[in-house]
Parts: C-alpha cells; sequence; structure tokens
C-alpha cells in the first residue's frame, strides 16, 4: 500500500503551498485557491497568511523524476 504524502507542488504561483494541497487531496487546484482567498478575507488576511508561511516552510517539495515526467508537474 502507497501512502500519501503532502508536498510543494512545481504548479506554484507562490511557494507551492495550495498547488500541493489540491494534488494531494485530488481537487481542482483553482478551487483550493478560491477558498484559500475566501478563507483569508473573511478572518482579517493575516492568519491565511501566516498559516501559508508555515506550510510553506514545513512542507517539502515535491522530488522531481527524470524517469516519469507525469509526476513531475
Amino acid at each position: 500500500m502507497t501512502s500519501k504524502r503532502l508536498y510543494r507542488s512545481h504548479n506554484k504561483v507562490l511557494g507551492g503551498v495550495l498547488a500541493g494541497f489540491a494534488e494531494y487531496f485530488s481537487v481542482d487546484v483553482i478551487l483550493v485557491r478560491v477558498i484559500y482567498v475566501l478563507l483569508s478575507l473573511f478572518s482579517a488576511g493575516f492568519p491565511g497568511l501566516l498559516v501559508y508561511i508555515i506550510f510553506w516552510a514545513v512542507t517539502p517539495e515535491k522530488p522531481f523524476d527524470p524517469l516519469n515526467p507525469d509526476i513531475n508537474s
């Protein structure tokens, strides 16, 4: 059984955190980004930014595999 692991994605706008969450939960990255922006706006922005920075610092970047280009996106 393979275990899923949360990584920062190479499909990134800033740090790849939200794209990593989208890949982990198998949902569209746009949906994750819209939900994040709405939650950040309704929580006065600061907690959302702080959580993003923490996840960016803690979550490892997705490893690059030159032999399997399908997993590198």
